[in-house]
């Protein structure tokens, strides 16, 4: 399986200007060419089938200060030092995630939704990272204050594009993160994807839950316009919402549910949360404590007989040892405050599979 291709990436490629040229090129080919073959066997045999991968990847910033947002501290001069050289392990450490995934999966996810990115180049720069894919970036900058957005990439192979909208959060003034709704459609199924990146828990919980509950309002709305115009469409809510799956925004607000048989009882009314599914401690580890802030729901309409629907395990916190630290085996983070760690980021990526019927 190609396993040389993918041994984890030591800092010390932070130490040296003088990186092996002719081997990386040989071991690119390589992965290109196993990519390719696992991706013809792939289609041949999962065809109807759909990944999509979300992951909060923890400031991918450029070097360059943008006099627009607050930035400054991921520049060379900044509070964080951020480098090219940093920016370039972070670029080969998500990207070769992404190709674990592959070589797993056989083929790239059809749906890349990353969390914390600054900008369209530097979410480019990480896709040309994966060698011979086939995304198209559905790209939204936000007025986020630090400058950060959810960028979207998707298999223009398999996968249709017809229409983007987003949706402004509004705090009084305060910027934050839009919310996006991407409406597409995978040979000729239609389907919803709602991204999130709902207010941090600045201060404490209680003093920030009312931006949530204002961004979870916001959410459920575009829910039930999409519902009120057809009962069963197919929506897929994700991100990272900095509540959980118990929390006021989340269980009554966007109206979820964990609960398998609670949700068949009110299927037009609830979503399905799918940690309700999986055995995981959660997909970030904070004071102490594992937290389950990134979370896929979905709508009714995954769970009837046309259009998208879940197979068995279509859920995962996906991990590997490589990306995990310490005796509690949290995620392998880029920083711990200010301190330079050189992992890969704070959260765990979440995986979802989808048939197409």
């Amino acid at each position: 399986m190609l396993l040389f291709l993918l041994l984890p990436l030591q800092s010390s490629i932070l130490a040296t200007n003088k990186p092996q040229i002719t081997t990386k090129i040989q071991k690119e080919n390589a992965l290109r060419d196993n990519l390719k073959s696992n991706k013809r066997k792939s289609y041949a045999k999962d065809g109807k089938r759909l990944n999509i991968l979300w992951w909060n990847v923890e400031n991918l910033f450029d070097t360059v200060d943008d006099p627009l947002t607050r930035d400054s501290e991921f520049t060379p001069e900044g509070k964080k030092r951020w480098t090219e050289k940093k920016l370039l392990l972070k670029c080969m450490r998500l990207s070769y995630i992404v190709k674990v995934i592959a070589l797993n999966n056989g083929r790239y996810p059809e749906i890349l939704a990353f969390a914390e990115v600054e900008n369209r180049e530097v979410f480019d720069r990480l896709l040309s990272f994966l060698p011979d894919n086939t995304y198209k970036v559905a790209y939204h900058a936000s007025e986020d204050h630090r400058g950060i957005d959810i960028a979207l990439a998707y298999d223009a192979e398999r996968i249709v594009l017809d229409q983007t909208v987003s949706y402004r959060v509004n705090l009084k003034g305060k910027k934050t993160r839009d919310i996006t709704l991407y409406s597409f459609s995978a040979e000729n199924a239609p389907f919803f994807l709602l991204v999130n990146h709902w207010p941090s828990r600045s201060l404490d919980k209680a003093w920030s839950e009312p931006a949530r509950l204002l961004a979870a309002r916001t959410a459920r709305s575009v829910i039930d316009s999409i519902q009120n115009r057809s009962s069963n469409a197919d929506i897929i809510v994700m991100g990272d919402f900095n509540d959980e799956p118990h929390d006021t925004s989340i269980k009554e607000v966007l109206n979820a549910t964990t609960d398998k048989t609670a949700f068949s009882l009110e299927p037009t009314e609830k979503l399905f949360n799918c940690w309700g599914e999986s055995d995981d401690k959660g997909s970030c580890y904070f004071r102490g404590r594992w937290l389950k802030f990134d979370q896929i729901m979905v709508s009714q309409g995954l769970f009837d007989e046309t259009g998208l629907s879940m197979p068995e395990n279509a859920f995962s916190c996906f991990r590997i040892r490589h990306m995990e630290t310490g005796s509690k085996r949290r995620p392998y983070a880029t920083y711990r405050g200010s301190k330079y760690l050189g992992g890969y980021s704070d959260h765990f990526p979440l995986l979802f599979q989808v048939e197409i019927r």
